[in-house]
């Protein structure tokens, strides 16, 4: 690969399999299927997620990083049967390695040097062109790249629903759902909560009440769920994220709350303040839904003080499965 690849070798990106294609014995081709991509303008738009899904379910999809036919091995149809018999393995492949499913196959070809007919013949779909941008520490630049064909084949016929259904099937849920926040989002979360009063005392307090929250608030929106969760996916936050949210610095270093400092302040505070705080975050970063549904419900062994059983009415979006408001009533 590194001697006769125009990109050279790939290191090992996460989880990676290694193929080599045999004809009479001898090495004809060589690939490689590695992590995908984090950002595709094309691919994302044709699955049909949004970032607050995709981030927990990139570890569905496999990036052919290399493919390589050997210079004496120009063959007619030998690339396209090579691809043929990768796509009927890997799934079981990465399974058995990684214990983790696959449903999408993608890859990034440069036109410029190929004439990319090996994986049409092989049906994979063209999306179209990535931007030509290229990763770089603290993001992307535009130069020094050329825009590339964005291939994928699915490994299963319902591949792209399922990547893109708002809950995913327990079969393919990650152990820890991974989902990110827009940048702009972590910066303007604390602004939400500097009006919600503090219900701390002063003394000993060490991490700003909006700061907490927008924490809170951020693991919520990733997929955390309970306490535990929501201090683990704090502590897992860059440098960069912990500053953009406002975490104070000891000793050089920006902190986050802990497990404890969460709990105390949500069991704590305004419940009705940080509705309306949440409330404005949505309407200003959240999906736009065209229509409305009301559902109401019986609960169960809930009587009121008349002996009454109470009913919770609910008004939800269709497009953003948000509630928008409840009220507990009884007839």
């Amino acid at each position: 690969m590194q001697q006769h690849h125009y990109l050279g070798d790939l290191a090992k990106i996460g989880h990676t399999l290694w193929y080599v294609a045999l004809v009479d014995g001898q090495w004809a081709a060589l690939l490689s299927f590695s992590a995908s991509a984090l950002k595709c303008a094309a691919r994302d738009r044709w699955i049909g997620w949004d970032y607050r899904r995709q981030y927990g379910r990139l570890k569905l999809i496999a990036n052919n990083s290399r493919f390589l036919i050997l210079p004496e091995w120009h063959l007619p149809n030998l690339g396209s049967k090579v691809l043929a018999l990768c796509q009927q393995r890997i799934a079981c492949d990465w399974l058995a390695h990684f214990k983790q499913p696959r449903l999408l196959l993608e890859t990034f070809v440069n036109p410029a040097r190929f004439s990319v007919t090996v994986y049409r013949a092989a049906n994979w779909i063209c999306l179209g062109q990535t931007q030509g941008s290229r990763r770089i520490q603290g993001g992307y630049s535009v130069r020094g790249g050329a825009p590339k064909l964005v291939f994928v084949r699915t490994l299963q016929s319902d591949a792209q629903l399922q990547l893109s259904r708002p809950v995913i099937q327990a079969h393919y849920a990650q152990e820890s759902p991974k989902i990110m926040l827009a940048i702009e989002h972590m910066s303007a979360l604390p602004s939400y909560f500097k009006d919600i009063a503090d219900p701390r005392r002063a003394q000993g307090r060490r991490h700003p009440l909006p700061v907490v929250l927008a924490i809170a608030a951020g693991a919520t929106l990733c997929g955390m769920d309970g306490y535990k969760a929501m201090a683990g996916w704090a502590k897992d936050l860059g440098a960069k994220a912990r500053e953009r949210f406002g975490c104070r610095i000891e000793n050089k270093r920006r902190i986050v709350p802990s497990e404890t400092i969460i709990r105390n302040l949500l069991i704590r505070v305004d419940p009705n303040a940080l509705d309306r705080a949440l409330k404005r975050w949505n309407a200003d970063y959240g999906e736009v839904d065209q229509s409305l549904a009301i559902d109401g419900k019986t609960m169960c062994n809930a009587i009121d003080e008349q002996g009454r059983q109470t009913h919770i009415m609910s008004v939800v979006g269709h497009d953003s499965a948000q509630c928008y408001t409840q009220k507990k009533s009884a007839p």
